[in-house]
């Protein structure tokens, strides 16, 4: 072997060490920013669980705690049911709160696996949710409501409004989902859980806040929703939820809002995800004795940003048929 030869070897191993060194080096920066995300994620999780502040008051339902917020006098009382996945539905219908208090009682419900409720070890079907959520209302004498919704809140509402006829005064849907839409997908909860765990989902959420659905509140009740969704996301009950879409919704085709029922619906003007959105909920009000679509322009959470037309508008049609 000539010196040139020997020379073209010996580069040929410095690259190669180059190389290896450089590989090692990757997997050990890898391995320690992959250990920093999940550490942070972990201290911080302890850390925020002590700042986590309590509001409302649990109510003992099927053996666990399930979270209430009551607010104003009115001697007709409004029950507020959230949509899916809302973190804390105490704190996200603050604003929806503000204007029916002067004029009703209202009740916000947080569902297990939301807000500041338990988990509970029953799987989400709409027969257990619905059973718990009047359950809850039982617990607190309530007998007598305008159930009010949100999103897939029209999905249970409908099951709820036929089986307690008899207590429900009227339903008022706010962008509230419809049997036949097409059940929601059912999330991939293996790798949700993943994110959730291994601390990504905080630095996702670190790098992009607007990724936190909160209405115009102030900076403290921002971070508490903040660190609530950070805590309940990929909860146990969340993800039992998503597995049982396609049975809710199937289960909810079987049910029609009594004739003489009030309902109302508030509807984003231009939904371009579901297809009929508007003709669809107007077809759900066709028998109804009292039934309007009000469509508002917005997004899907139209409580957060109408709320004082929401309230009106309910007041008016509710005078209406009085």
């Amino acid at each position: 072997m000539d010196e040139s030869d020997r020379e073209g070897v010996g580069l040929v191993k410095k690259i190669f060490i180059f190389l290896l060194k450089a590989i090692i080096s990757l997997f050990i920066l890898t391995g320690l920013f992959l250990g920093t995300v999940y550490t942070v994620n972990v201290i911080s999780s302890k850390s925020e669980a002590a700042k986590i502040k309590a509001y409302g008051q649990l109510v003992p339902v099927d053996g666990k705690n399930m979270n209430v917020t009551i607010q104003g006098k009115g001697e007709e009382t409004v029950v507020l049911l959230p949509g899916y996945g809302t973190a804390a539905p105490g704190l996200d219908y603050q604003p929806l709160v503000k204007e029916l208090s002067p004029f009703y009682r209202v009740v916000v419900i947080e569902p297990f696996g939301y807000g500041l409720s338990d988990v509970s070890d029953k799987a989400r079907t709409i027969e257990n949710i619905v059973a718990e959520i009047h359950e809850c209302l039982q617990q607190l004498n309530i007998h007598r409501y305008t159930l009010m919704g949100h999103s897939i809140a029209g999905i249970y509402g409908l099951d709820y409004v036929n089986q307690y006829k008899d207590e429900v005064t009227a339903f008022v849907g706010i962008d509230s989902s419809f049997p036949t839409q097409g059940s929601l997908e059912e999330l991939p909860a293996g790798a949700y859980k993943l994110l959730k765990k291994s601390g990504f989902y905080r630095l996702l959420v670190k790098l992009n806040p607007d990724q936190i659905i909160a209405p115009a509140v102030d900076a403290e009740t921002k971070e508490q929703i903040r660190m609530l969704s950070l805590k309940n996301m990929m909860n146990p009950n969340i993800i039992s939820e998503s597995e049982n879409f396609k049975h809710n919704f199937q289960a909810a085709e079987a049910f029609s809002f009594p004739a003489d029922l009030p309902v109302i619906f508030f509807l984003e003007e231009n939904n371009t995800d579901v297809a009929d959105w508007v003709p669809k909920h107007k077809e759900q009000i066709k028998n109804s004795v009292h039934g309007k679509v009000m469509t508002m322009e917005g997004d899907h959470y139209l409580h957060h940003t109408r709320s004082k037309e929401i309230v009106q508008n309910f007041r008016s049609f509710m005078a209406g048929i009085q």
